[in-house]
């Protein structure tokens, strides 16, 4: 049987595609490390816990390890692109599972809508600083929804090499960025106050929290890729430990360099008289004004990754739900050259144009409306699935008769403390926003009905249903599996 005839006659998601490396710089990409250090690390800085800020995000990633502990043993035994979905289904019950899944998919298109709002702005300001042309925002949304829609249809390994170019660019120049500051301190300069309890624990210590958790989420969508990864029961683990250990410290690293080149006395006054500024500033002076532009720059092409990444994220799960019969099955074809859920694709891209569209007929702001208030919707929905998941782990493996620490003590403590941090969350949600408007603060409560909806379809499917119910978070990177292995590695041109 040639390639292409093995390919026509299979239905899922090409295997063999991605690599530790390629999935761990598309999360990477997509948690857009260069707009959460000029956007929110800032606001930690100001209305958090202010030097402590760094402290703070390592905690953050020792919680986020925690979770993985756990997430990644359940990886030889949910096999499904679903992530969330998959792993509450086979922990909770199916009921619960399509729940998550409804959840998730809102989340992450609150989260790429919202980065495709903060692209959209920047980009306009960007060219119109640059070179005096002035676009407006929605052509600029436009074009970016355009590009990430084909670069999506096309195969897998074309985004992956894109946002590793990207995610390479944007980190150089603040790690060059990070030297410079270092160097200009000098040893005797270095101060370490910002990992001392008595700083972390410093007034704001839950808004910082907050941000910290914002800016961390997205390293779980490692299991979305396991049905085109290689080796998965070996890349997955790697990928997600990768993941957060590498975003960890560079968030740690970046945020105490910058913390150190105002100094911890005065760094809370400073960001908070110009929190958007902050880090432009700061490039400006290290690395002059053509520091700044490039800056300003590769903030664009971060953003552009990071909905690239989104997207991605979004149509795997929707195929996910379309293939197990949740959603109208033509959802989860998959394209016979590209391996691409590419009808997912083009419905997803519908979803982006509408609600750009609706943000910009309705004469709203893409940063401070479009951006600020989809971006911390999505960033609790996924707070939210993640303390479910890390207290479903152990129940997974407690029906098993399995205990141990990496089963049930790491993620149970991981669960716990991602609860506290979900509480913080909304509890301070128009502190994430930024608006009092009540209808966006109030946004989060659409999980609870998406939630209570998920959970009604599946004891409506269990009850009317039984061949759809039995098929929820189903087992399915194995099929074809063998006769894909021939293909496995062709080029990427191919």
């Amino acid at each position: 049987m040639t390639i292409a005839e093995s390919r026509d006659s299979r239905s899922g998601l090409f295997p063999g595609m991605l690599g530790t490396g390629d999935i761990i710089f598309m999360i990477l990409a997509c948690a857009a490390p260069m707009g959460v250090l000029a956007g929110l690390i800032p606001l930690a800085l100001a209305f958090g816990n202010g030097a402590g800020t760094p402290g703070t995000l390592l905690g953050v990633c020792v919680v986020m390890l925690l979770f993985a502990v756990g997430y990644v043993r359940m990886i030889p035994h949910v096999r499904n692109a679903g992530a969330f979905y998959a792993y509450i289904a086979a922990s909770l019950n199916k009921e619960a599972g399509i729940a998550a899944a409804y959840v998730a998919v809102v989340a992450y298109i609150c989260a790429a809508t919202s980065t495709l709002g903060a692209l959209s702005f920047f980009a306009a300001d960007f060219t119109q600083h640059m070179a005096g042309i002035g676009v407006r925002w929605e052509i600029w949304a436009a074009v970016a929804i355009a590009l990430v829609a084909y670069l999506g249809y096309r195969k897998i390994t074309m985004a992956a090499k894109l946002l590793t170019v990207a995610l390479l660019l944007e980190v150089g120049v603040i790690l060059v960025l990070d030297i410079l500051i270092i160097a200009g301190k000098g040893w005797s300069g270095l101060d370490f106050r910002s990992f001392s309890p008595s700083t972390i624990l410093a007034p704001g210590l839950g808004i910082s929290v907050i941000y910290a958790i914002n800016g961390c989420v997205g390293f779980e969508a490692t299991a979305i890729y396991q049905e085109e990864a290689r080796d998965r029961e070996v890349t997955i683990p790697r990928a997600t430990f990768g993941a957060i250990l590498i975003l960890g410290s560079f968030y740690v690293f970046s945020s105490w360099c910058l913390v150190l080149s105002i100094t911890p006395h005065d760094v809370k006054a400073v960001a908070a008289a110009d929190p958007g500024r902050l880090v432009t500033g700061v490039a400006e002076r290290y690395l002059g004004a053509v520091g700044r532009d490039v800056l300003n720059l590769l903030t664009i092409t971060s953003l552009f990754a990071a909905a690239l990444g989104f997207f991605n994220n979004i149509t795997r799960y929707i195929y996910a739900l379309a293939r197990d019969g949740l959603i109208p099955a033509s959802l989860g074809k998959v394209h016979p050259v590209h391996g691409s859920p590419y009808v997912a694709c083009h419905a997803l891209t519908i979803v982006f144009a509408v609600i750009v569209g609706l943000f910009a007929l309705a004469g709203l702001d893409p940063l401070l409306n479009l951006a600020t208030s989809l971006s911390s919707m999505g960033a609790v929905g996924l707070m939210i699935l993640l303390t479910t998941t890390s207290f479903a782990v152990p129940i997974f493996f407690g029906r098993r008769g399995e205990v141990s620490l990496g089963k049930s003590a790491a993620p149970l403590l991981g669960g716990l403390l991602l609860a506290v941090s979900t509480y913080l969350s909304l509890e301070n949600y128009s502190t994430l926003t930024g608006v009092k408007i009540a209808l966006v603060n109030n946004l989060p409560f659409l999980f609870l009905f998406l939630a209570i909806f998920g959970y009604s379809h599946g004891i409506f499917l269990r009850t009317f249903r039984p061949d759809i119910y039995h098929q929820i978070g189903s087992t399915r990177v194995d099929e074809g599996q063998d006769a894909a292995a021939g293909f496995a590695a062709e080029p990427a041109s191919a």
